[in-house]
């Protein structure tokens, strides 16, 4: 491409009194949403990733060690933003890191790698300008240049980099080759001062609540124009490109765009994610447990029969091994998810269903891209709460997140049919149905309230999207995403659960009156048994007030499939054959809740089902809770769930033995 000699563009300073290089050279990778920005964290950090919450937000940072031929290099994946202009928690993490003022994360020397779109050069263009006038070093990487080659718009990064004055490499982020240009780029201005870019002279410096300023927010958008002004002379400098052509990406988003076919393919390929946390997980989760609880735990218990007490071996057994089972059960299904998610990502496919389903979704505040975790959930809730990674703001993650406990998982499926089967008859399809409607009324109900309470601010927006080109998916990538997100899970939601089992096995084998050995406890008699009981009577308003069904709530706290397994347990079942198992149980709980609730068992049968759908999701979903939102939003969430399932159970019932 020949040279264009437009008019020199004027210098775009930055602060002065920035310091030299650290040691050890930090870098901040920036860009806006789509760039591949992540793709290149990954290809730089490979399994040496680790994931923080910046302080005192639920904003997720990616923290990892770049391995170049100069030596190690701290890095840090911030969100993406098209501004440092704030007006989200996300934004406002990202201008904040630049500014060195969030502790932990780069430092005032650590330079900034700044993702420019080749199909979208004035967007990347006033990032970059925004990022440089911070003071920091900076290197500027371009993606999608094959993609700009096909739309007949090819850029040439050399003439670029001489109009922007820092600077750029091109490179394709998937592949390992292309990014050690990027660290030799890294590198060298690490060690030099920042000399800023062809630009303009004004220094306005962006801080931490600009945006809550009216007087410094007039200040940012009127330099705004200035650094638009600017973005303009560069891409007239670059030689004018020649009409676009019709690429492959345009002739497919005919299609899957337009609501006659685009909705049935969205409607498909979200069947598809529901039968993977389902038809496709589940043989493989069961495989699992079973190898886990069956030839493992005989292997540890004997290893342990010979010298162990029989405690020791209960605890080692049911509590510990019974745990580390738990999160083994969970790594195929949060293998699966991720890497469907990771294709969808990686194919521009993502964009392209929030999009389409943005209209359904802003009826809660929330914009398309969030009925991917919400579909999910209806399968499994832990891999649903980790594709709210997928949205682009925290607040609608955190919004997000708190609504898909109440999907109705395919583990409370297993309590419904017990209960329906035993009480319904004829009619136990539908009350299984109805539990399914009364899900999605509470996640829109959930959503509506929300937004008018703690979430006003996030509010129906139009949904602004880049729609990144379709491209192939890079398989080695993805696995290795796929690795370092399930790692991530294991290793800090994996210690929660397996403390969580190894608790609740303790409160079951503490006996609570004499004549019971430690680890040998009739349910009834078990600190967990009288702990039960003595919350009986809170169940009463809702027909339900006895010990075997409040224990057995109690266990669906570790997960709802032991539910089961629990009043099996506690009503001493001794058949094991399926149908004669569940005869055998469905008795004894209509004899309980006959009892119970004056006669009204259908009613309160009704109530114990809704109370399933409406309280706090098994152990693994609130470590996973825990693991993206924090303590403080997981403990609020699990006791505003406990109070809307009872008040919901208490309705259903009082309702119910009217009728």
């Amino acid at each position: 491409m020949s040279s264009c000699h437009a008019a020199p563009t004027p210098v775009l300073t930055a602060p002065a009194g920035t310091s030299g290089p650290s040691e050890r050279t930090s870098v901040l990778l920036v860009g806006n949403p789509n760039v591949g920005k992540s793709s290149l964290f990954n290809v730089m950090t490979g399994s040496r990733q680790s994931v923080m919450n910046a302080p005192g937000t639920t904003v997720e940072l990616q923290l990892g060690t770049w391995r170049t031929p100069d030596g190690a290099v701290d890095i840090v994946d911030l969100p993406g933003t098209y501004s440092l202009i704030a007006r989200s928690p996300d934004e406002q993490v990202v201008a904040d890191a630049l500014n060195g003022t969030v502790p932990g994360v780069g430092g005032v020397d650590a330079v900034a790698v700044v993702v420019l779109d080749a199909t979208a050069l004035a967007r990347s263009l006033y990032l970059l300008a925004q990022v440089v006038r911070t003071g920091r070093p900076v290197v500027a990487a371009v993606t999608m240049l094959d993609v700009a080659r096909e739309h007949g718009s090819p850029l040439e990064i050399r003439r670029l980099a001489e109009l922007v004055g820092v600077p750029v490499v091109g490179l394709d982020p998937r592949r390992a080759s292309e990014v050690t240009r990027l660290a030799h780029a890294v590198a060298a201005v690490a060690a030099d001062e920042p000399t800023g870019l062809p630009g303009v002279t004004t220094e306005p410096h962006l801080s931490a609540g600009d945006h809550h300023d009216p007087e410094r927010l007039e200040a940012h958008l009127a330099d705004a124009e200035v650094l638009f002004t600017w973005v303009e002379s560069v891409l007239t400098a670059l030689e004018p490109t020649p009409p676009v052509r019709v690429t492959r990406t345009d002739r497919v988003d005919r299609a899957l765009l337009n609501p006659v076919l685009g909705v049935p393919v969205f409607l498909a390929l979200m069947w598809c994610l529901f039968q993977l946390t389902t038809s496709v997980a589940a043989p493989v989760m069961g495989l699992v447990g079973g190898w886990v609880n069956g030839p493992a735990a005989d292997a540890v218990a004997a290893l342990l029969h010979p010298w162990a007490p029989h405690w020791l071996e209960g605890l080692l057994v049911d509590g510990v091994v019974a745990g580390v089972g738990t999160v083994l059960t969970f790594v195929p299904l949060m293998a699966i998810m991720y890497a469907a998610l990771a294709l969808l990502e990686d194919s521009g496919y993502m964009a392209r269903a929030a999009f389409v389903a943005d209209r359904a979704m802003r009826a809660i505040g929330l914009d398309g891209r969030a009925m991917l975790p919400l579909i999910i959930g209806f399968g499994c809730n832990v891999p649903a709460l980790a594709a709210t990674k997928t949205l682009p703001d925290s607040r609608q993650r955190l919004l997000t997140g708190l609504l898909v406990p109440w999907t109705t998982c395919a583990a409370r499926l297993t309590v419904y049919i017990l209960i329906a089967g035993a009480f319904f008859g004829d009619h136990a399809g539908t009350a299984i149905f109805a539990m399914y409607v009364l899900s999605l009324v509470l996640v829109v109900g959930g959503g509506w309230v929300l937004r008018r309470t703690v979430f006003r601010g996030v509010q129906r927006e139009p949904l602004v999207l880049v729609l990144p080109a379709y491209q192939r998916p890079h398989v080695a990538t993805i696995a290795k995403s796929v690795a370092n997100r399930v790692w991530a899970f294991a290793s800090k939601a994996g210690r929660i659960i397996v403390l969580t089992l190894t608790v609740v096995w303790l409160l079951m084998s503490i006996p609570a009156v004499a004549g019971h050995p430690v680890g040998d406890v009739p349910v009834q008699d078990s600190v967990y048994g009288r702990v039960a009981e003595g919350v009986a009577p809170a169940f009463a308003p809702a027909g339900m007030a006895d010990w075997h069904v409040t224990a057995a709530l109690a266990t669906g706290f570790v997960a709802k499939e032991v539910v089961v397994g629990s009043l099996a347990q506690s009503y001493a079942v001794t058949e094991t054959t399926g149908s004669a198992q569940s005869h055998e149980l469905g008795a004894g709980l209509r004899a309980t809740l006959d009892a119970t609730s004056g006669g009204h068992g259908g009613a309160a049968a009704m109530a114990f089902m809704v109370f399933v759908l409406g309280y706090t999701p098994c152990v693994a979903a609130l470590a996973e809770q825990r693991r993206r939102f924090g303590v403080r939003w997981t403990a609020s969430a699990v006791g505003v769930q406990l109070a809307v399932a009872w008040l919901l159970a208490v309705g259903v019932f009082q309702v119910g033995r009217l009728l």
